[in-house]
Parts: structure tokens; C-alpha cells; sequence
């Protein structure tokens, strides 16, 4: 009897812990990755579904994780420039802090981080800032969307807001 108990506990358990971490893996929105030649960009793609995302949302002059769930990550497998500034191959966090006429985007060497609640804590990481004007689109993207364009230059985009980062491999 104590035999079947102790599995039963033991299995219960198990149940647990698996349903326990699957919740923490679960994802709201749909995820994506990007990539040209030498780099690559995984992110969140949530939805507009209506809603004021810049200055609504998110919040101008906040930190954002540029996506959905866990932060953007970027990779580089060759030395770059991002933004006019000498980034080296490597994976990073990708962050922007959006406000109506430009947007900070951000690169920081720490990975796996849940959205930008831990920002702060993190921000001596940066391995680099580049400042890019905003650009107002005629047209609204409804679902958050991470490109590049045929030069590697960097395009994000979500509601009517556009920013542009230029990259060199």
C-alpha cells in the first residue's frame, strides 16, 4: 500500500511540474524568425486587435522588449555594424524604447529574458544604442512584424509606425 502511494504521489508530482513548466513556456502570441545572410531575428508577433500600441501599449520613453513574451533576440554569425556602430558576432537582446519622432533600439549581451521587466537590472549589459527617426505609414500593420530589406537593413513595424536600423555585414 505505502509502494502504490508513493507512486501515486510520485506520478502527481510529475504531472505537476510538466503542466507547471509548459505553462511557463506557453506563449500568447505567435512567434517568428526572421533571417538573411548572416543574421537572424526570433520574435513575438502579437496583435493590434484595435488597440493604441505606441503611446497606448506601449508607453513612449518605456523599454520594450520589441515584441511579444520573451525578448526579441538577434544573431549575428558575422561582424557588423548595427546602426553605424561595430557590433561582433553573437546573439543578443534586442529591445527598442519608442517615442513619436525616434525610437532607441538596443542590443544587450543578456539572453532569455521575459519581456523587459528586468530591464534595469540588465541595462549595464548594453552592448549597444542607436538612435532611428520614426516613420509614419499610410496603412496599418496589424500584427507586429520584424523584416529586412534587400540591403540587411533592419525594418520594424506595427500599427502606423515604421522604424528602419541599417546594417553591414
Amino acid at each position: 500500500m505505502k509502494k502504490l502511494l508513493f507512486l501515486a504521489a510520485m506520478a502527481f508530482a510529475g504531472t505537476m511540474l510538466l503542466s507547471t513548466e509548459a505553462a511557463a513556456q506557453g506563449k500568447a502570441s505567435p512567434h517568428d524568425t526572421v533571417a538573411v545572410k548572416d543574421i537572424k531575428v526570433t520574435y513575438g508577433r502579437p496583435y493590434k486587435k484595435g488597440r493604441v500600441i505606441f503611446g497606448g501599449l506601449e508607453k513612449f520613453g518605456n523599454v520594450w522588449r520589441t515584441g511579444a513574451d520573451q525578448a526579441t533576440e538577434i544573431t549575428f554569425t558575422k561582424d557588423a555594424t548595427f546602426g553605424g556602430k561595430p557590433v561582433k558576432a553573437g546573439t543578443y537582446s534586442l529591445f527598442t524604447i519608442p517615442d513619436e519622432k525616434e525610437w532607441t533600439v538596443i542590443l544587450n549581451s543578456q539572453l532569455k529574458q521575459w519581456g523587459a521587466y528586468k530591464y534595469n537590472e540588465i541595462k549595464g549589459s548594453d552592448v549597444l544604442q542607436v538612435k532611428v527617426p520614426v516613420k509614419h505609414l499610410e496603412n496599418v500593420v496589424e500584427q507586429h512584424t520584424i523584416r529586412f530589406t534587400p540591403k540587411n537593413d533592419l525594418i520594424i513595424e506595427w500599427d502606423q509606425t515604421q522604424v528602419s536600423v541599417p546594417i553591414k555585414i
